[in-house]
């Protein structure tokens, strides 16, 4: 018998005080020059200093930020928390830039530019809205306009819109039948239920391999490497079908076909994991859910851009008694000690006792920090993408209006030499954060198409890169007003082909050696969004106030991946 989750009248819910988890990085890759090993300089032993503190969380990141947050300010009983950071700046990834364009300013986000509201995690994202009482600062884009509606891949040689509600029924099987990119399309999705199902001994398997097994590769190759280029910035060819798409997954195992299974599903019910079951059962003993005064959008940002988000949140971590934020302050070692039964944390040649530590630091780093390390989470790649903000004074510069349009693999060589992964349509997709009219786009290069390059370009060779492309694919000559360059070095996790039964290892690791007092979190582990990010950070926090003295590890997901419920689909009202 399904579990029923009580109906409520939908009202905004206390998801952080209430929702409760019971529960590999690529080396950084220099220059082709060998350096000789120098043996290092004698250091002083680390100098302990007397800590008040119940917990340390190690990363200023957006988990970090919220873990921090929830632990010291939000719920229950309040904590004595402090925050390392071993850079000069909080936010991590998310990073806003002002920049004058002479008639005023624009909004360039050199990270994450926006967040979705839908599915589990972004009931968190919406309560850290409320809480911080930003709420009027929120800026939606329905999901009428074109910057929702009208989304494109550029296959072989121009945009190829995507089938959707922004185009005319008509077009869209016109566009299916003829386009290349949609080539055979009809048949991988007819033929897809009979076909064999995976050999049981297959654990796991990459996304292409998957979808090229149960629909076809042309299918994987133009369609779906596309969106996992905007996601992921990764190669489909590997990473982890199981980890990435674990319904789909699912849906094999259970009904040994995809359609099978969605078929098979009831029109009033949906299969969701045991873990965002839980969440959805407290949201709803409390009240509803907090997401339903943006269910018309279709993503959402801030006046000020996405930072506003981590502004607001080191703003109220700084005024608090109960916090210290420490900036400049890189963690060297993490140690269980079995005398005090605390966590020794040494930054700057100090150590700190700690009752609990939340770390969210990439899997990698994490693992340099511990003796000896741990190399399940050493084994977690990522890939660095370079990301181009332009503005040009032109309002009306575009060919097309809608969010933008990503590249897939399979695209020829002399039609993507600098290795782009999509272009943002930023002046659609976010509507009223610049003082300045214009357009605004975003190109984004690299991701996986560079592992192998021994240096990066540069600011000015990135910039020709950019507009390289948007004259080959948008036929833009116009001289932009503003560039911003950056580069984002190994800024994205990749869950490669066996990533869940790496984190199922590295949770007993972490639960024996640390004796239930360390939970991770971060985008290395269970999602790469700032939604996924930000519900890790609230999860462990209340992981630390969990009773009982061991805690969660922040891996439980790895252990539980196959536990599944059918619940009644939720509605808005």
């Amino acid at each position: 018998m399904s579990p029923h989750l009580p109906s409520t009248t939908l009202r905004p819910s206390q998801i952080w005080a209430s929702a409760r988890r019971v529960g590999v990085a690529r080396p950084s890759r220099g220059s082709a020059r060998n350096y000789a090993r120098v043996a290092p300089a004698a250091r002083p032993s680390p100098r302990t200093v007397g800590s008040p503190f119940d917990v340390a969380v190690i990363g200023g990141g957006i988990t970090g930020l919220c873990a921090a947050y929830s632990a010291c300010l939000y719920s229950g009983e309040q904590l004595r928390v402090m925050l390392y950071e071993s850079s000069d700046r909080l936010g991590g990834w998310i990073n806003t830039k002002h920049v004058d364009v002479g008639s005023g300013a624009a909004v360039f986000e050199t990270g994450p530019r926006s967040l979705r509201p839908q599915g589990v995690s972004a009931l968190y994202t919406s309560d850290l809205i409320q809480c911080l009482s930003i709420d009027k600062d929120v800026l939606t884009t329905p999901k009428t306009f074109p910057g929702a509606r009208n989304r494109f891949v550029y296959y072989p040689d121009h945009l190829v819109p995507l089938p959707g509600p922004g185009r005319p029924f008509m077009r869209s099987i016109s566009d299916l039948l003829f386009e290349p990119a949609f080539t055979g399309l009809f048949g991988a999705l007819a033929g897809e239920c009979f076909r064999p199902p995976r050999p049981p001994e297959l654990l796991d398997e990459s996304v292409g391999s998957f979808i090229s097994r149960r629909f076809s590769p042309h299918m994987a190759d133009n369609l779906v490497s596309a969106f996992v280029h905007g996601v992921y910035a990764g190669d489909l060819y590997k990473l982890s079908m199981r980890s990435l798409a674990p319904f789909f997954w699912r849906q094999e195992t259970k009904h040994g076909s995809i359609v099978k299974g969605l078929l098979d599903t009831s029109a009033t019910s949906m299969n969701v994991s045991r873990r965002d079951y839980n969440v959805l059962k407290h949201v709803r003993e409390d009240g509803g859910f907090p997401f339903s005064a943006y269910r018309h959008a279709s993503q959402l940002s801030f006046r000020h851009g996405i930072g506003w988000l981590t502004q607001n949140l080191e703003r109220k971590l700084k005024s608090d008694d109960n916090c210290v934020v420490r900036t400049g302050s890189k963690v060297t070692s993490i140690q269980y000690d079995e005398s005090t039964q605390a966590i020794n944390v040494v930054s700057n040649n100090q150590r700190r006792a700690f009752r609990h530590v939340i770390c969210t630091v990439p899997g990698k780093v994490f693992s340099s920090m511990v003796n000896p390390n741990i190399p399940q989470l050493a084994e977690i790649p990522s890939v660095s993408v370079m990301v181009v903000n332009l503005h040009y004074h032109d309002p009306n510069l575009l060919p097309v209006q809608g969010f933008g349009y990503l590249i897939p693999r399979s695209i020829p060589m002399k039609q993507n030499p600098e290795r782009a992964l999509g272009v943002v349509f930023d002046s659609d997709a976010i509507i009223g954060q610049d003082t300045a009219s214009g357009t605004k786009v975003t190109v984004i290069l690299g991701g996986h198409w560079w592992d192998e390059w021994p240096v990066y370009p540069d600011e000015e060779e990135a910039a020709s890169m950019a507009r390289a492309v948007l004259l080959r694919h948008l036929n833009i000559t116009a001289e932009p007003t503003a560039i911003h360059v950056s580069l984002q070095r190994d800024c994205i996790p990749q869950y490669t082909v066996g990533h869940f039964d790496r984190l199922a290892a590295a949770h007993d690791y972490v639960s024996d050696r640390f004796h239930g007092r360390l939970t991770l979190a971060g985008s290395s582990y269970n999602g790469v969004s700032v939604n996924d990010c930000i519900r890790a950070g609230v999860d462990a926090a209340h992981g630390v106030k969990a009773p009982g003295p061991r805690k969660p590890t922040g891996l439980e997901s790895a252990l539980d991946e196959s536990d599944w419920v059918t619940i009644p689909i939720p509605t808005a009202g």
